[in-house]
């Protein structure tokens, strides 16, 4: 295996440890980004790697989207990411929670964890016995914390409506012909709020029967997981794992519109370019996916409610707006703006 600082997606990260704990059989890698404006901040996923190596590669990409992420939310937290190395089949264990919790602490607050794909709020009660640096904690009614993937789902479902306004010139999603890619928390409820909008949308998971059951609860159209990337649409909204906009799935979009809340949905920097080539509007995604994170941010800081919460969530769209109008302005691949807008948050533009 290559040293980490010779992966493509090394972006001088501040820290990248790698866990081993044998009692429990945890594997895991923590990649912190950057602490330019506070403890590197993100989820930890609970994950079957086929290669090791794309365990870090992904904690690598995904811990610079929360520096960019945060940094774009206004958010005094920099950017980091957990990955828990799943065996094939294998169900996450208590002594596994508990060693990913004293391999938080070992970092002395480096990187606040939180919840994220595999895993639940009760497993973050369950790390939290073990380190400070955790949020997304059950909470009481009104306070800011707790699962982040609805209020995730909420950014992402205001995303949407102003890329639908963006392309489409229009303020109302009815009628509107949306494909859903991953109707999990964050996806259904993106799914639930565009149906009661009088969207019209067409459904796919890994799942079926989830797909199956969300499908026939909104009225929706059915459609295969990886077939839903070349449907005719208005918006493509992808809302599971990311790296799925590729040279030849681009090519093969038929949507005028791209958002959704996968995080690293492009699979290679110039693909950004590619999907501005075809005339696609799009959503990046660390500005549209980043109402979790401030739902978790503010619980860690003690700093608000849920309506703060929400108020703050509600700006996303005018975040997308001022990217759009800069790309338009410039010429330049809506993706590639929202990057050099992070970079120079983080002190690095």
């Amino acid at each position: 295996m290559s040293a980490v600082w010779d992966f493509a997606d090394f972006d001088d990260h501040e820290h990248v440890h790698m866990f081993r704990d044998r009692a429990s059989g945890l594997t895991a890698v923590i990649a912190v980004h950057s602490t330019h404006l506070g403890p590197g901040a993100g989820g930890v996923r609970y994950w079957h790697y086929p290669q090791r190596a794309a365990a870090i590669t992904d904690a690598l990409r995904l811990s610079r989207g929360m520096s960019y992420k945060n940094a774009m939310a206004g958010l005094p937290m920099g950017g980091g990411k957990g990955v828990i190395l799943a065996d094939e089949g294998a169900a996450k264990t208590p002594e596994q929670l508990a060693a990913f919790g004293r391999a938080v602490e070992s970092l002395g607050g480096a990187y606040v964890t939180a919840e994220d794909v595999g895993m639940s709020d009760a497993d973050m009660v369950a790390i939290s016995q073990h380190t400070r640096h955790v949020s997304g904690l059950p909470v009481a009614s009104g306070e800011a914390g707790g699962d982040p993937g609805p209020l995730t789902a909420l950014g992402v479902y205001l995303g949407i409506k102003a890329a639908i306004k963006e392309g489409l010139g229009t303020e109302s999603a009815k009628g509107v012909r949306i494909a859903i890619q991953g109707v999990g928390s964050v996806g259904g409820g993106v799914a639930r709020r565009l149906a009661a909008d009088g969207a019209k949308l067409t459904l796919a998971d890994v799942n079926l029967a989830r797909a199956k059951a969300l499908a026939e609860e909104l009225g929706a159209e059915l459609a295969d997981s990886a077939a839903i990337m070349e449907i005719e649409a208005d918006v493509l909204s992808p809302n599971a794992l990311g790296a799925i906009l590729s040279e030849r799935s681009i090519e093969k979009l038929r949507v005028p519109i791209v958002a959704g809340g996968a995080n690293n949905q492009l699979a290679t920097a110039g693909d950004g370019q590619r999907i501005h080539d075809r005339g696609i509007v799009y959503a990046p995604d660390y500005v549209i996916n980043a109402g979790g994170i401030i739902n978790v941010a503010l619980e860690y800081l003690g700093q608000g409610s849920r309506e703060e919460v929400e108020s703050r969530i509600a700006k996303i769209p005018g975040r997308l707006a001022e990217i759009w109008a800069e790309s338009r302005a410039s010429s330049t691949p809506a993706s590639v703006v929202a990057d050099r807008m992070a970079q120079k948050l983080i002190g690095r533009g």
